[in-house]
């Protein structure tokens, strides 16, 4: 465990667990992953981007968001969030592979 810098100060930083795989139909983030909300959320509307500040789950993959207006969000998946740019790039290049 390390410490990483958050909005609200040094969180602590875990590894996933080599358990925790998403299905075929969950998006597979990292902490940092770059998204874009795909439906209007509380205090976030679709459109707006965010980066990826927790990733937990062992059956259900879910994200902890700050978004790019301040707003934090959490227990968002495939159904709310879609990847954007490197991190879009990275998980097509992993589709395509199979």
């Amino acid at each position: 465990m390390d410490g990483t810098i958050g909005k609200d100060g040094v969180m602590p930083f875990w590894k996933p667990h080599a358990l925790a795989k998403p299905h075929a139909d969950q998006i597979n983030l990292r902490l940092g992953d770059r998204v874009v909300a795909t439906v209007d959320l509380d205090g976030a509307p679709a459109g707006t981007e965010g980066k990826v500040i927790l990733a937990n789950g062992f059956n259900w993959q879910r994200y902890r968001v700050l978004f790019a207006n301040g707003v934090e969000i959490g227990d968002l998946d495939s159904r709310q969030i879609a990847a954007t740019g490197r991190t879009a790039k990275r998980l097509a290049r992993i589709a395509k592979r199979g």
